[in-house]
């Protein structure tokens, strides 16, 4: 039997939940945002349905010329950092994350980032918090080097409850195909530099929400215990009248994935001829352990001192109050190092002093030996 007139009368897409002149508006506003990431290899393409990247390297105009390029590609996300930051309603730093995930993956391969996209699949659109969104995409992409060339927010009722989403971001660089960083390289003898990380980067936080939850920790509380220790001041620089005030547990949960574009980009820049980087790692979600011994070549060993760089004092709170044993901490977190360098000995010391002048935080923490491809941790 048809359904009746007044039963079709006065459906629409709306209704159905999806507002498609509020999320083409929201579309619209990005213009300006996604500008500031634009250099020149970005060609303007308005209305276009897909963004168009400039692959010329024969002009003046760029500042590489690669003899035999490479694309390399990778996607990530944030993981559920997300359901924190939904619930303190904070959404500006989301964006950095997501970027980095994506970029310090891809300069683990020697590559240089060029563009990134990414996708938002959201139950309704929010403007404010989309908006945040995109201007902490904006903000890694800036601090990455390379362009947000575009994106896709998808909205979907039933699929997400109400203040619900979710973040996908994509990546592509380009490196010269001899000089892609590959565990062959690896050699007995080498020094393993660790980069530190800002805290706990995007890795563990459905462990980090738990252990929260059990605890019964206050989210908005100030936890100036957790802070890092403050730099030596130069000698006779005062100190300033009044100190930044306490973040709140909160806040530093949320500090964002740091990003390592751009010392390792001009790093590796300066090596054009001598190939003084044997290997790097991203050290994300299973830890150094589950990260390094994708570096490394099945004859050699990377053998690390757990004692060689401080641990951060939000993991050892983290595992205060959530009773975690060790091993579990150090399979899941970063405990301090969110990228590894596998460095000729004779060089180490070299690339250790250039990484400290462009603004990294660098620890001598191991050496490669003779081995099967894993990681030997000791204390």
């Amino acid at each position: 039997m048809p359904p009746k007139a007044q039963d079709a009368a006065g459906l629409s897409y709306a209704a159905s939940g999806v507002d498609l002149e509020s999320k083409d508006q929201f579309t619209e506003s990005l213009g300006s945002l996604m500008r500031r990431t634009f250099g020149p290899r970005v060609i303007d393409n308005p209305g276009g349905f897909a963004g168009l990247f400039r692959l010329d390297f024969n002009e003046r105009l760029f500042a590489r010329n690669y003899k035999d390029p490479v694309l390399v590609a990778c996607a990530d996300g944030v993981g559920t950092k997300l359901k924190l930051a939904i619930d303190l309603n904070r959404y500006d730093t989301l964006g950095i994350d997501l970027v980095a995930m994506n970029v310090n993956d891809m300069i683990v391969q020697g590559a240089e980032p060029l563009f990134f996209l990414d996708y938002i699949a959201i139950g309704k659109v929010d403007k404010s918090v989309l908006t945040d969104l995109v201007k902490g995409m904006v903000e890694g992409c800036r601090r990455a080097g390379c362009a947000l060339l575009g994106g896709e927010t998808a909205e979907m009722p039933g699929l997400y409850r109400p203040g619900d989403f979710d973040l996908a971001g994509f990546a592509v660089g380009v490196v010269d195909l001899d000089r892609a960083i590959k565990p062959t390289r690896v050699e007995v003898g080498d020094v393993v530099l660790g980069l530190a990380s800002d805290g706990i980067h995007s890795n563990g936080y459905s462990l980090v929400r738990t252990v929260v939850e059990k605890a019964g920790l206050d989210l908005s509380s100030p936890a100036p215990e957790l802070e890092p220790a403050p730099k030596a001041r130069a000698k006779g620089r005062k100190r300033s009248a009044q100190a930044a005030p306490a973040r709140t547990l909160g806040e530093i949960l949320l500090t964002p994935t740091r990003i390592y574009v751009r010392p390792i980009v001009k790093l590796l820049s300066s090596y054009r001829v001598k190939k003084v980087i044997g290997g790097m790692a991203h050290i994300t979600g299973s830890g150094m352990s589950g990260n390094l011994c994708r570096a490394l070549h099945p004859k050699v060993d990377a053998v690390i001192d757990r004692e060689a760089w401080p641990v951060p004092p939000v993991f050892r709170y983290l595992q205060k109050h959530g009773r975690i044993d060790e091993e579990e901490m150090r399979r899941v977190f970063n405990m301090g190092i969110g990228y590894c360098l596998i460095v000729r000995p004779t060089f180490a010391e070299s690339v250790k002093e250039q990484l400290e002048k462009l603004g990294e935080r660098v620890y001598t923490i191991g050496r490669i030996a003779k081995g099967t491809g894993q990681v030997r941790e000791i204390n």
